[in-house]
């Protein structure tokens, strides 16, 4: 009883990440409007490396100085660098629908590779609701419209990015500090968004505007999503995952289009379709399904510590 209901916290802890990042989407469309995204994303991550950074420094410190830490968060931030990127570019070939339906794709990645990589595969239960949000995702995003392939891949990409950052969370979440992980994770997301920002304008695609002072309300985006969308969110991700399985994680994650139609439509002024509330719906019952299947411990989709990636 005390393993389901610390589960059921930390699960809730996740929906309030989805929440947040959904949120965070109706101010950084906006600010992307007036500012470059790569430029916008190494002032974010760097502005939440500064936050985190000392705090994270004094922790690793003052801890066991674990080197497995300071490769775990490597490693995340890798895999979440990628995925930004990947999306990225991927969004300038290909339209907003599809790539919100391909990303969310990740919500499949997750069993898949887990099953190919630990030889653990998830029960029945996990996987309908699996196959429900995927469902949802497709009528939340309007996806099929014909683009360019090649933005396609890209995004197909950012998914199994998202998706082995959400494995590597769960990996090395069960024994290090949240905290720690962040902090190397962000750090390293700031440092490759910061390499590749300039260069749309060195290969002649674009300008050195964004060196300017941002307009406010780009800095007003900045830092809500580096102190919510980045520092607490990510700290709050990696522990809830040393207790929610990585298939959970992302079904509940998939959650973040659903909010992002919520407070478009109470902010913006957006209008979601029938259709988009209905995949809202399918999203929603899918989270349910799997929250509500037989779980047998824990854990249950996730590697053993002694499994084959056993330090």
């Amino acid at each position: 009883m005390l393993a389901s209901r610390k589960q059921l916290t930390v699960e809730l802890l996740l929906v309030l990440v989805a929440t947040v990042w959904g949120w965070t989407f109706v101010l950084v469309k906006d600010a992307l409007e007036l500012y470059p995204t790569l430029p916008f994303l190494t002032l974010r991550f760097v502005l939440a490396t500064v936050l985190i950074g000392p705090v994270g420094l004094w922790r690793w410190w003052s801890g066991d100085r674990s080197r497995r830490a300071l490769v775990g968060g490597l490693i995340m931030g890798s895999f979440l660098a990628a995925a930004y990127v990947f999306q990225t570019f991927g969004l300038s070939l290909t339209t907003a629908s599809n790539a919100g339906f391909i990303t969310g794709l990740a919500v499949v990645l997750v069993p898949l590779l887990q099953g190919l990589i630990w030889r653990l595969w998830v029960r029945g239960g996990v996987l309908v609701g699996v196959g429900l949000a995927v469902v949802g995702l497709l009528l939340l995003s309007g996806a099929g419209e014909r683009t360019d392939p090649a933005g396609d891949l890209l995004v197909l990409l950012c998914a199994g990015a998202l998706a082995a950052h959400v494995l590597a969370t769960a990996r090395f979440a069960d024994r290090e500090d949240p905290v720690v992980l962040a902090a190397v994770q962000l750090g390293v997301v700031a440092l490759v968004c910061a390499i590749l920002a300039p260069v749309p304008a060195l290969a002649g695609e674009g300008d050195f505007s964004f060196l300017r002072i941002p307009e406010a309300p780009v800095l007003f985006a900045v830092v809500i999503t580096a102190v919510f969308a980045s520092v607490i969110a990510f700290v709050v991700q990696t522990h809830a995952q040393r207790y929610a399985s990585p298939t959970r994680t992302a079904i509940i994650l998939t959650l973040e289009p659903v909010f992002a139609g919520l407070f478009g439509y109470l902010i913006a002024g957006d209008r979601m379709g029938a259709v988009g509330w209905v995949g809202a719906g399918f999203i929603l019952v899918g989270m349910l399904v799997a929250e509500l299947s037989p779980r047998g411990s824990a854990r249950p989709d996730v590697a053993p510590v002694n499994g084959a990636l056993q330090d």
